[in-house]
Parts: C-alpha cells; sequence; structure tokens
C-alpha cells in the first residue's frame, strides 16, 4: 500500500511538470534548464541522505550504474522539455501514458516479468486512451498517423524511462531509495554538464523570465527530488509495469493543472481517452495478485 501511495503522488507532481514545463519550454534551452534543476535536486536530496540515512562508501561501488541510469533520465527529461516546446500538455502527458506498456517490454527483456491477462489488457486499454489523446480525438489524424513533432520527440524520451524504471530493480544493491536516486541524480547532473556546456555558458540567467525560475525550483524539488525517491522506493516494493501504471492518472491532473494555471479546457471528445487510461488503472489495481512473475 505504500508503494501505491507513493506512486499516487508521483502522477499528480509529475503533472505539474506538464503544464510548468510548456510555460517555460521555449524561454530556455532543455539542457541548460535540466542541469540546473538536477544541481539543486542534488543538493536538497544530498541533505535528506545525510539526514536520515547517510551515505555509506558501499554505494559507491560500481559507479557506473549511477551513469547508466542518469543518462536514461537525462535524456528523458531533455526531450520532454523539447517536446513541450510545440506538443500541447495534456497530448505530452498522453504519450508519458505509453510508458507502462514500454516499460513491461523493457521488464520482461532485463528482470523476465510477464505480464498476465488483466495487466495485458490493461496496458492495451491505457495506450488506446493515450493514442485517442494524442491524437485529439481525431480518427483521420490517427488512420494517417499525423503524430505531432514535440510528441514524437517526447516519444523517444518515455522510451528511456520505461527502461530506467526495471533497471533500478536490476542495479539497486540494497542502496536506501534516498542515496541511490543522490547518486543517480548526480549522474544526470555530470552528463548534462558536458552534453550541454554549451547551453549553460551562453544562456543569459540574469534576464530570464520569472516562469523559468518558477519552473526550474518546482521541477528540481518537487519533479525530481521528490519523485526520485517515490518512484525508487515504489519500484522496490512493486513489479515495474504495475509502478508505471500510475501515469495513466497523469493526463487528468495535467487538465486539473491546465485550469488552475488559467489554461483551457481539452475539447470533449478527448475526454473519453482520459476515462481509458484511467479505466486501465482501476483494472491493475484490482488484480490482486503481484501482477507479474518472474522467469
Amino acid at each position: 500500500m505504500r508503494g501505491h501511495a507513493a506512486m499516487l503522488l508521483f502522477s499528480v507532481l509529475v503533472a505539474g511538470s506538464f503544464s510548468l514545463g510548456a510555460l517555460a519550454a521555449n524561454e530556455i534551452a532543455p539542457a541548460a534548464l535540466n542541469a540546473v534543476r538536477f544541481a539543486i535536486a542534488g543538493v536538497v536530496i544530498g541533505i535528506a541522505a545525510l539526514a536520515t540515512t547517510g551515505i555509506p562508501s558501499s554505494a559507491l561501488a560500481a559507479p557506473w550504474r549511477y551513469l547508466v541510469l542518469g543518462g536514461l533520465f537525462a535524456t528523458y527529461f531533455v526531450l520532454m522539455f523539447e517536446g513541450l516546446k510545440t506538443a500541447p500538455p495534456v497530448s505530452a502527458a498522453a504519450v508519458f501514458t505509453l510508458t507502462p506498456l514500454l516499460s513491461a517490454g523493457a521488464g520482461y527483456l532485463l528482470l523476465r516479468q510477464i505480464l498476465t491477462p488483466r495487466m495485458a489488457l490493461a496496458l492495451t486499454l491505457g495506450a488506446a486512451g493515450a493514442l485517442w489523446v494524442i491524437f485529439k480525438a481525431d480518427l483521420a489524424a490517427f488512420w494517417s498517423f499525423e503524430v505531432g513533432r514535440g510528441e514524437a520527440i517526447y516519444f523517444v524520451g518515455v522510451a528511456a524511462h520505461a527502461f530506467y524504471t526495471p533497471l533500478i530493480r536490476k542495479l539497486n544493491r540494497g542502496e536506501p531509495p534516498v542515496v541511490f536516486s543522490f547518486f543517480t541524480i548526480l549522474g544526470s547532473l555530470g552528463l548534462l554538464v558536458v552534453w550541454g556546456w554549451s547551453d549553460l555558458w551562453n544562456t543569459d540567467w540574469a534576464s530570464m523570465p520569472p516562469i523559468v525560475w518558477v519552473t526550474i525550483l518546482y521541477v528540481a524539488i518537487a519533479a525530481s527530488s521528490v519523485t526520485f525517491v517515490l518512484l525508487q522506493y515504489a519500484t522496490l516494493r512493486l513489479p515495474s509495469s504495475k509502478v508505471m501504471a500510475y501515469t495513466y492518472l497523469v493526463p487528468s491532473w495535467v487538465i486539473l493543472w491546465e485550469l488552475a494555471l488559467g489554461g483551457a479546457s481539452p475539447p470533449r471528445l478527448v475526454f473519453a481517452g482520459v476515462a481509458l487510461t484511467v479505466l486501465a488503472l482501476v483494472l491493475l489495481l484490482k488484480d490482486e495478485q503481484d501482477g507479474t512473475k518472474l522467469i
């Protein structure tokens, strides 16, 4: 139950990053924004680790693990903000709901996790609902597969995120979630500084509009520090596909975030897709078994 509660909060916090991210995406280079957010997140979560479990030297064993995980997460966030330059927040959130289906495939490849029929049905319904939202309830656009550039870019990032989830379980060697998160964030930060050095150097930080700083602080503290720990906490207690099933709630939360920030409600037909994603979550949570088995 604690794992489920962690992912419920995760879905709320992640939703906010779509709405705020769309407002800031065209004001700053994604690599620069995310390098700063990971630096802030690293300080926050590092202090949390020192104040709670401490940082044992054993956590430094095989540091390549943090570069692999950090690289996947950095890829996800950079492509998310790149996609949000053109993709509407609700549509991008729908792309994010494809993560459970991709995560189930990654879970099989890495951990040999096999889906039950109920989970397979739920993932299929969730994917159908996501596609309905992505194509804005336009069947003609669906059949001609007219995917927006922003959605396509973000999909690549979502695929990276899908592999990140099962890799946490595979690469964790008993480190507490807060410690494992801290070193993963450092891995992300190091790679982003190298990759985005020119963006960091050329950004006029003094003239950034307030929404950029609001977004950086939100994604650094709420959508990075907190969600990093929540995700790793839940992943160590639930199967990968069930952990990421909570992403099905994100489009619903994004709609509420958009309304709270003064945005417009999406077309009514889009809500049918959102309803399917919520139904997928309900089906997964009704499964009393673990939902997967290891072979």
